[in-house]
């Protein structure tokens, strides 16, 4: 085999960099002594084709060790070895015998992928991941770009990429990949969402065993929060295994979502790794330069202050993670055309290096403030596992947050709890308490009530108690407090009543969270009733409680006929995408932008602690635009609710929730409502709309 030629390279860019003459590779690293890059002709050769040591005379400038590879072209793989000191209570882990990525790697293999030989202390060149160097501008965008929609008008959509079409009954060629979601965009632009959130695409091992589950089986890894390749797509999502097809395939995703009018958001976990503790494998940042790429012990630096739960904490502040976190969001938006991103555990991004939340954290202002990103929704999970939780506080101003306090009051009041209409109120409009103050707008404010982690809207419905035997933990995982209501039974039942309430509540979970202010999220199935079973923590489960059960869309098409139908009315109604909070104004018909009533107009029960009940009215400042008025019973009792009068206009009925969605499908003068009145079912959401 041909031994390459090398020159001393350029220290920028980072990475594995193609050009006409070759490829140039830069990594970095402080504390290192040397450095070796191993060449592979084939991702699957047990050993290197050609291993190349870098001088430091020659091929190191300010910490990046680099180096040009003459006539190496896209195709071939690498990997390196960094020796260093091994003062492990330093904080020092570098041990050449361990083969390492790198971090900027376009993509992985792991075909001779061995977990265990990256934990040991023997020499596992014959078992390592291997990074591809792939040209990434080769491919044709046919004039695509992100779609830059506004904040307000966004409806989210939250999907597993695999779980989604995993199950026979998707119906696709190639199951679980980027590819079978193209055969699903139809559906999705049926439903009438706008964007789709994937859970981690970035390449994670997903052959990491976690244990064996109570019938024996495997589980892994299925979710992807620990992840391994930053800049690379997961392998397992793709349906051909070529070089570079894995990035061509997404390519091809996004830009058929946007031709669709979706846009693209990616979960992102930059909190932690998968590296985990002080006992987890030497993957990538282990082994070139720990101590600047993790928060270690101040008491001991052979460990790792541990804010995610996940054993271990990026250094997300450290100005060399600051610009790797800059350097793979922009690699993402640029080469990708990704629209927006969704950070989990966002709240680690605020901690300064010795972990105190900082108010102006680098790593946030930038990405907040960066010309890139100026079009690019980013939205934070703003809490994280050791007890910082910053809903409404989280440093920046135009950044989104999962709001975890509307899906508990939301939760709480559709179950029937009492005395918090004030509460719901504030939700419905926006979250005002948490966000005006500080300047902030409705549109800070993620709603949903369902998400990956947790019960799904069904199972919400469903289950008193989570089920999460299967994950072989003896349902000691998942949270205990779901807030939820099994509306009389546990799990599957043929009661037909039963049935029909929990359809009812669904329905008013799907009414309340399309008429809010703020940016509504729905979790994917949940429009056709979806469970899991009611595991609540389905982390580990690549099977049928993960995977969408496609049969469940024909089986409860009312429902997603519902979900459908208010998507249309908020998309319909501008009233309902306000980017600022209620101003009092009031409209031609005498009506407000917003009044709150109970069962007697302009007399909502704030201060009744059995109040169950809350209705209000949205005036509408758009010519030839309907006005809205809204009514919610979650009592256990029919109630007779006041309806206001229009000038010049007529209410009819939009949705009753209590009614089979086909009848409150068919808006006609038959649903004119033309008295004082309208009497509500117990536990049931009624829409008016002026014509």
């Amino acid at each position: 085999m041909t031994q390459f030629s090398v020159n001393s390279g350029k220290p920028h860019p980072l990475g594995a960099t193609p050009n006409p003459h070759g490829v140039n590779f830069s990594l970095y690293s402080q504390n290192a002594t040397g450095v070796e890059l191993l060449l592979f002709a084939d991702a699957n050769d047990p050993k290197p084709t050609q291993t190349i040591t870098l001088q430091r005379n020659k091929n190191l400038t300010f910490f990046f060790w680099h180096i040009h590879v003459e006539g190496l072209s896209a195709g071939w793989h690498y990997a390196y070895r960094v020796d260093g000191p091994q003062e492990i209570d330093a904080g020092h882990r570098f041990n050449r015998n361990k083969v390492l990525l790198d971090p900027y790697a376009r993509g992985l293999s792991n075909l001779r992928w061995d977990r265990g030989g990256a934990c040991d202390g023997t020499d596992n060149v014959t078992g390592s991941m291997r990074c591809e160097v792939i040209d990434t501008k080769k491919y044709d965008w046919q004039g695509d770009q992100p779609l830059a929609r506004a904040m307000e008008d966004s409806i989210i959509y939250e999907m597993h990429v695999r779980g989604f079409t995993a199950s026979p009954s998707a119906h696709t060629k190639y199951p679980g990949t980027f590819t079978a979601l193209l055969d699903k965009i139809p559906y999705l632009k049926e439903l009438g969402i706008t964007a789709v959130e994937l859970q981690p695409i970035f390449d994670f091992d997903e052959t990491d065993q976690l244990r064996l589950g109570p019938d024996g089986s495997p589980l892994k890894n299925y979710w992807g929060y620990s992840t391994i390749g930053f800049f690379a797509p997961e392998g397992s999502f793709c349906a051909t295994h070529e070089e570079g097809e894995h990035i061509r395939e997404l390519r091809d995703l996004v830009k058929a979502l946007h031709k669709a009018d979706i846009e693209v958001i990616l979960d992102v976990v930059f909190n932690h790794t998968d590296e985990g503790n002080h006992l987890g494998p030497t993957m990538h940042f282990k082994g070139i330069d720990n101590a600047t790429y993790y928060m270690l012990s101040p008491e001991n630096s052979r460990y790792y202050m541990d804010y995610t739960g996940c054993g271990n904490t990026v250094n997300c502040n450290h100005p060399i993670s600051d610009k790797y976190i800059q350097d793979c969001l922009e690699y993402w938006v640029k080469e990708l055309h990704i629209d927006g991103f969704r950070f989990d555990e966002g709240s680690i991004l605020s901690r300064g290096e010795d972990g105190s939340p900082m108010q102006h954290a680098p790593v946030l202002w930038n990405l907040e403030l960066s010309e890139t990103f100026v079009d690019t929704k980013l939205i934070a999970e703003a809490w994280d596992a050791a007890g910082l939780y910053q809903i409404g506080n989280f440093p920046g101003l135009r950044w989104a947050e999962w709001n975890g306090r509307y899906r508990d009051d939301v939760r709480k009041f559709v179950r029937g709890d009492p005395g918090i209409v004030g509460a719901i109120a504030t939700r419905i409009a926006g979250s005002a308490d948490l966000y005006q103050h500080a300047g902030r707008s409705p549109n800070n404010s993620i709603n949903f009530i369902s998400c990956h982690d947790g019960f799904t809207l069904m199972d919400l419905v469903s289950y008193n108690e989570k089920h999460n035997a299967a994950n072989g933990e003896e349902n000691r995982d998942g949270i205990n407090d779901n807030i939820s209501w099994n509306c009389g039974s546990e799990g599957d039942t043929d009661n037909e009543a039963i049935q029909i309430l929990r359809k009812q509540q669904t329905k008013n979970f799907a009414t309340i969270l399309f008429l809010s202010q703020g940016v509504p999220m729905l979790l994917a199935g949940d429009e056709f009733g979806r469970t899991q079973k009611g595991n609540n923590n389905a982390y580990c489960q690549d099977n049928e409680i993960s995977w969408l059960d496609w049969s469940l869309l024909k089986e409860n098409k009312d429902l997603f006929n519902f979900f459908k139908r208010m998507i249309t009315l908020r998309k319909r109604c501008t009233q309902l995408r306000r980017a600022t909070f209620f101003e009092g104004r009031i409209n031609n018909r005498g009506l407000p932008d917003i009044a709150w009533h109970g069962c007697i107009l302009d007399a909502p029960g704030w201060d009744d602690p059995n109040c169950q009940v809350l209705a209000f009215t949205l005036g509408s400042f758009t010519d030839n635009e309907a006005d809205l008025h809204v009514m919610l019973n979650m009592s256990e009792q029919s109630l007779a609710f006041q309806i206001p009068e229009l000038k010049g206009r007529t209410w009819h009925r939009y949705a009753d929730t209590s009614l089979p969605t086909d009848t409150s499908n068919k808006l006609s003068k038959k649903t004119a409502i033309n008295g004082n009145e309208y009497l509500l079912s117990a536990r049931s959401s009624v829409v008016l709309i002026s014509e």
